[in-house]
């Protein structure tokens, strides 16, 4: 796989594609979870390269945490600023839309803290956003006014225990998708914790355990959506 390096409006991000695949292709962003790019991302959008898409790894915080209470610090801090998390993820989009390197047809995928970005840039009502998966993400809504409606199709990976997303919080993520007339769903695994996706995630106790079988469960249903839609 190419993998290009690229600086956009102060952050850093890094296209993925297939060179057997030349030429514009639907552009899938991936967005990081609370430790920022990492290995996850960047297989993530390897992955998404050999299904024939062009992955552009972005960035939420303009640079690397200097260790797990910098990365909380800005995670929290985006928490906390909607709107401004809100500038970054339409930053990336944009960088996206301009590229020369897509056809005008985008989706993303994140995990974790980057699974509420796409969930946020879902509820943008971006009509050349044609999907979004949450893979165990975070369902609250943000404080700014969402789009009336959703033309975005979603898809949320969940692990029905994780102490992160609880099934209040699920109820309450279908009834707002409802509300906006979007075309959703749910894939709520049963036995499965936060951070299903991530091999260092060993804390079952703590509900944040490495699943492998959700994991190919979540990147299947996410093929078939992405296929569906593109």
């Amino acid at each position: 796989m190419q993998h290009t390096d690229q600086d956009y409006e102060g952050f850093s991000g890094t296209i993925v594609t297939d060179p057997a695949n030349p030429g514009p292709r639907p552009g899938v962003l991936v967005f990081h979870s609370i430790a920022w790019r990492g290995p996850i991302e960047v297989d993530a959008a390897e992955r998404l390269a050999a299904m024939g898409y062009a992955a552009f790894v972005a960035d939420t915080y303009g640079r690397a945490p200097e260790g797990p209470e910098d990365a909380r610090d800005m995670m929290n801090a985006m928490n906390a600023d909607r709107t401004e998390l809100r500038r970054r993820i339409e930053a990336a989009l944009n960088w996206m839309r301009d590229s020369g390197v897509t056809n005008g047809k985008h989706g993303a995928i994140g995990f974790c803290f980057g699974g509420k970005c796409v969930l946020d840039l879902a509820r943008m009502g971006e009509a050349d956003v044609k999907a979004v998966a949450s893979f165990h993400g975070l369902f609250d809504a943000p404080g700014w006014e969402v789009a009336e409606t959703i033309p975005t199709s979603v898809l949320a990976l969940h692990g029905w225990d994780d102490p992160l997303a609880t099934p209040d919080d699920v109820l309450g993520l279908s009834k707002e998708l409802d509300a906006a007339e979007a075309d959703w769903q749910i894939l709520a695994m049963g036995g499965v914790g936060h951070a299903f996706t991530n091999p260092a995630a060993n804390d079952k106790v703590g509900g944040k355990n490495y699943d492998a079988r959700a994991t190919e469960r979540a990147w299947a249903a996410t093929a078939q959506l992405f296929g569906s839609v593109f």
